[in-house]
């Protein structure tokens, strides 16, 4: 472990101080990449050991007891001006800017033979208007043609009720971002990663005419070999974390890469951090994790494939890198009384909401009413 950090720290990265010039210029993203390891595991050994039951449960509790939201906030049939055959919309993200503290911001994604990010506005976490484009299509035969899914910012603070607020970074904006290399189907393999800079938070284009992570890296194992999909970023330390999930085949998993400026990542040699258990909620899928501080510890909402469905999970840790997952979900497929969650309840974007002293979880609901994006509400305890 200590290996590792050393040869993190040791790489000639391009410094924050000229990270804002590399927008829209070409970044190489060789890099240095770490020595695959002989067979993933979950702890190596050096600095922890899993959490156990009792604390898992304790630690969960705030998270629980959820709230529906009777409508979904963005319909499947939502009308976008200007981008009106785009449907069926996808993984939430709610923000806030520095200057507009009473707004929030949803990115989320919609499909029409690939997938543009949008962005709309509201004062009540409930109510979405003003939508528009984000980040569209990139350039045909480039990484990202089919499609960009924003959503996975640089904030200020990850703490679990601290305001979702951009950070800037030498006067821009950054998010990264998973895409896709053709249209005509959803999540057409290979998946990338990229990063994208924005002057106003809205409006995004590329940091780098190169993917950040690919299945074409040296440091790609095999559980990542067939396809990368989305990030979540958070800052610690001075180091920037990049959680993501990955396709070996049917399956998916999650890892973490690190860098220490946003455009060369490190994969960790140990992962997946976050794996698959027989029989459970997540013995098919452990995806799109979603990391924030809570108190002593690291919080991660993240959804599992098993049983017929996906649902809203929970693991936890204390360093960032080894991970304990709590076997029983936050959030079960089917718990909306209308079936508006009947097949898959995933993909979360969780803020607190000092207001009425509440969590306000989007999720990606798919059910009979087809792809939307619902809202769940828990009271802060």
């Amino acid at each position: 472990m200590n290996d590792f950090k050393n040869r993190l720290s040791r790489r000639d990265f391009i410094g924050r101080t000229a990270l804002a010039a590399t927008a829209m210029t070409v970044v190489p993203c060789a890099g240095l990449m770490a020595k695959p390891a002989a067979s993933p595991v979950l702890v190596d050994n050096e600095s922890a050991t899993a959490i156990d039951s009792e604390t898992l449960e304790r630690w969960s509790a705030p998270f629980r007891g959820w709230s529906y939201h009777p409508e979904p906030v963005i319909p499947s049939n939502y009308k976008i001006p200007g981008a009106e055959k785009f449907q069926n919309f996808d993984c939430p993200c709610v923000f806030q800017l520095e200057d507009k503290p009473d707004v929030w911001y949803m990115s989320f994604i919609g499909f029409d033979g690939g997938y543009n990010s949008f962005v709309a506005e509201s004062r009540d976490l409930i109510h979405w208007e003003k939508p528009q484009l984000a980040m569209g299509f990139g350039r045909e035969g480039e990484f990202d043609y089919g499609g960009c899914v924003i959503g996975a910012y640089l904030y200020n603070s990850w703490d679990i009720r601290a305001p979702r607020t951009l950070r800037k970074l030498n006067g821009k904006y950054y998010t990264l971002y998973g895409c896709y290399p053709r249209q005509g189907g959803y999540e057409l393999r290979p998946g990338y990663e990229g990063v994208a800079v924005s002057d106003d938070g809205l409006h995004w284009r590329r940091a780098s005419n190169e993917p950040i992570l690919s299945i074409f890296q040296k440091d790609c194992k095999q559980w990542e070999k067939d396809c990368i999909y989305q990030p979540w970023l958070v800052e610690h330390d001075g180091t920037y974390y990049n959680f993501y999930n990955a396709a070996d085949g049917g399956h998916e998993r999650s890892g973490v890469a690190l860098s220490n400026d946003l455009i060369h990542w490190v994969r960790y040699p140990q992962n997946p951090v976050l794996t698959l258990h027989k029989g459970g909620y997540d013995e098919e899928f452990a995806s799109d994790p979603k990391v924030y501080r809570d108190g002593d510890h690291w919080t991660m909402i993240y959804f599992g494939v098993g049983k017929g469905g996906a649902s809203i999970m929970t693991a936890f840790s204390r360093d960032l890198l080894h991970w304990t997952a709590n076997p029983d979900p936050l959030y079960k497929f089917g718990g909306h009384p209308d079936g508006l969650d009947k097949q898959y309840a995933h993909k979360v974007s969780l803020v607190y909401n000092p207001k009425d002293n509440k969590y306000y979880m989007h999720y990606c609901a798919c059910g009979n009413r087809g792809r939307t994006i619902g809202l769940l509400t828990g009271s802060a305890i």
